[in-house]
């Protein structure tokens, strides 16, 4: 009889067992269902987890089978029905629920069979945001570093008790036994090698003499064993210094307008796009301020809760909120120190004569400055002016300076991802 033994690592599913393994094995089919989720679901309820699901034929994995013809012995266990010869009848049809997943299919056109689990928000958010960077991130002059990592720099011979090396106190240990006592067992294999010669000798063997060896070979034997084990000089310990770590400061602008034109439903999908850009600013940096400007004849600087829900009405003069990120990047952010970004949400709607003002503001003031300039049109219609002198810039600026259009709510994930695609090097 024939024995097949799994030696594989992952084999007969278990890499299940392990939640992490498993979610890196089936990675492509989780970061589809989060995609998908996030198309399904308001983007503010991000801050939840989703239920996942994967195709049972997904999950198959290669198994070993026994070939046709030779003798086998099966045990069946728990039958008290049937004997050898019954017939089984067929179940009604239509009872069964699932089986193999071929016959009924769901909507999606999926076999029953399905592995659904759980993720929660980390891992959320770690699959909607794979593939994700603030784009050309540049290391700036690193000053009033606040940030330190601590690495293993050798071993000294002393320092607490849990970070005591033991391999190394006892690679010590035993160089200096093997030091301390190379004399004395050289000695005890010359008087080991005159015994025995003196004992395969022919003839009479001198006893006086080799009774005086043994005393000698028992007294060495005996200086060996004082040696102890291990010493205080012998112990070492890992010895740890702190190094200071670069860290990239970045600032991102967020630029919205709340003129009249911007009906509720445009602002309400303006504040989901900034929304998903805040909380992948928090996941993936940790040194990074935001600032949010509102505007509509004029700029004004408001914190967070003011940028996505107080109301104002009024014309729109998208320059002024332009000047006004130029002159707190000027007061507040030296290009030399910080990574500068701007993320500008509107309608399109602006004052004739002002969007010739933006393009030259954006081109001799902002983009020199800036690492990433992305500009959101968030409207059904056909584009406005501002689209089309934003379309010069991009011509000009094709690494720094990105356009996209919104349409609906669904839009809003596969613009988020395009403009913060991360690049190739």
């Amino acid at each position: 009889m024939s024995m097949i033994i799994d030696r594989r690592l992952n084999g007969k599913n278990k890499s299940t067992v392990n939640r992490q393994r498993f979610m890196n094995r089936y990675r492509k089919h989780i970061k589809k269902a989060v995609s998908d989720a996030v198309n399904k679901r308001s983007i503010t309820d991000v801050e939840s987890g989703s239920s996942i699901t994967i195709p049972k034929r997904d999950l198959s994995e290669p198994v070993f089978n026994h070939g046709s013809g030779g003798q086998h012995q099966r045990v069946m266990p728990g039958n008290k029905e049937f004997i050898a010869g019954d017939r089984i009848k067929r179940p009604p049809s239509g009872s069964g629920n699932g089986g193999s997943g071929q016959g009924q299919a769901s909507n999606q056109g999926e076999g029953m069979d399905e592995f659904t689990f759980n993720i929660n928000h980390d891992e959320f958010l770690e699959f909607m945001f794979d593939g994700l960077a603030l784009p050309n991130m540049r290391e700036k002059q690193q000053q009033d570093m606040m940030e330190f990592k601590t690495h293993q720099a050798g071993f000294s011979t002393n320092g607490p008790p849990d970070r005591l090396n033991i391999i190394q106190s006892l690679r010590g240990a035993h160089a200096r036994r093997i030091a301390l006592s190379g004399g004395t067992r050289r000695e005890i294999r010359q008087l080991k090698r005159e015994l025995r010669e003196m004992e395969v000798q022919p003839g009479a063997m001198d006893n006086e003499r080799a009774e005086h060896l043994r005393e000698q070979l028992k007294e060495l034997n005996s200086k060996l064993k004082k040696l102890p084990f291990i010493d205080d000089i012998d112990l070492r310990y890992n010895n740890f210094v702190k190094v200071p770590r670069p860290s990239n400061k970045a600032v991102v602008f967020c630029v919205m307008d709340v003129s009249g034109s911007m009906t509720q439903e445009i602002k309400d999908m303006a504040k989901r796009f900034f929304i998903l850009l805040y909380l992948f600013l928090q996941r993936s940096y940790e040194q990074i301020e935001v600032v949010f400007i509102r505007h509509h004849t004029s700029a004004k600087e408001v914190n967070e809760e003011d940028f996505f829900y107080s109301r104002e009405t009024g014309g729109t003069i998208v320059s002024s909120a332009l000047e006004m990120t130029r002159d707190i990047i000027t007061k507040r952010y030296s290009p030399s120190d910080w990574n500068i970004y701007v993320a500008q949400a509107s309608d399109g709607d602006n004052w004739e004569g002002d969007s010739s003002v933006c393009s030259k503001m954006l081109v001799n003031g902002l983009m020199p400055l800036v690492q990433y300039f992305s500009y959101v049109e968030i409207t059904d219609r056909q584009h406005q002016n501002l689209w089309r002198e934003y379309e010069s810039i991009q011509d000009s600026h094709p690494e720094t300076f990105a356009m996209e259009q919104i349409k609906s709510v669904a839009d809003i994930y596969p613009v988020f991802r395009r403009l913060f695609e991360k690049k190739e090097a």
